[in-house]
């Protein structure tokens, strides 16, 4: 996040500024007009572009996006669909840090100061706001989907504790903004072949946590660079649906890789109660 701040304080002196309501001489600064500081460009290059907009009270980040979208640019590209905080779309880089701009309201960031809206650093830009995350849709590919067992007489039953454990990770809106601010891969493009990242970290902690699934996905979990992870929980910080992704995902994730692997206790407990599972090549196999 360091970087992108560090490109808008290198932006400021190639700015274009633009005023939503030209002529009458206020500048940004002042109570009445907000300055918005957006990125314009593709992927060949761009820069931070300035709009003087009128102040509304009760307005948000893409409120105001919005209106530039209606008065000066009407070029202005931006990803956004349900202005609710449910969809995901509209995530970017707000002053610097990762947010969803329906749900950053303007009158809790800086007053007087210019608003910075920049993409999403981790994603390959396509235009302006916009990025492409295929790579997200991709590492999904891989994973094994829920398979539970023939059903018993009766149908099937859960305790209350699986029920809640599983529906916390289950409110992911799929902003990818743990992606994003995740230093694996935002820092390093490399990793990403080799690296699910926080959003999926979560969804093998989902499956393999139901008492109910049949396979086995912790070997692939280790393969997509669970390990690599070194917790420092800036994907919890970032998360608009407060899902406590390296607490009650990663990090029992990663216990339960090491207990696959090394633990002969658990290994003879399996085999004894025949309590194996498929792995991610047999799910897969078995269509």
């Amino acid at each position: 996040m360091a970087d992108t701040q560090n490109e808008v304080s290198a932006a400021n002196d190639v700015n274009t500024v633009r005023d939503g309501k030209p002529g009458d001489g206020e500048s940004g600064g002042s109570p009445e007009k907000v300055t918005m500081r957006v990125w314009r460009g593709d992927e060949l290059g761009g820069g931070f572009t300035d709009y003087v907009m009128p102040a509304v009270e009760g307005e948000v980040v893409l409120d105001v996006i919005h209106r530039i979208q209606a008065s000066d640019a009407p070029d202005l590209a931006c990803r956004w669909n349900c202005k609710a905080g449910k969809c995901g779309s509209c995530s970017a880089e707000i002053n610097g840090l990762p947010r969803l701009m329906c749900m950053t309201r303007m009158d809790t960031l800086p007053e007087g100061e210019p608003v910075t809206v920049a993409p999403m650093k981790t994603f390959p830009i396509i235009r302006d706001l916009v990025t492409d995350v295929s790579f997200n849709y991709e590492v999904a590919k891989k994973i094994p989907a829920f398979a539970p067992g023939p059903e018993p007489e009766g149908g099937y039953r859960m305790q209350q504790v699986d029920v809640e454990r599983g529906q916390e990770f289950r409110k992911c809106i799929e902003c990818f903004m743990c992606q994003n601010v995740c230093h694996v891969i935002r820092d390093h493009e490399d990793n990403k072949p080799k690296y699910a990242g926080p959003r999926f970290f979560i969804r093998f902690a989902e499956l393999e946590m139901h008492p109910l699934d049949t396979n086995d996905r912790r070997e692939l979990a280790n393969d997509l660079g669970l390990g690599m992870c070194n917790i420092t929980k800036c994907c919890t910080e970032v998360c608009p649906e407060h899902i406590k992704i390296t607490d009650n995902g990663i990090i029992p994730m990663k216990e339960r890789v090491v207990d696959a692997r090394y633990d002969p206790v658990a290994w003879l407990g399996r085999k004894i109660l025949g309590r194996s599972k498929k792995t991610a090549q047999e799910a897969e196999a078995a269509g």
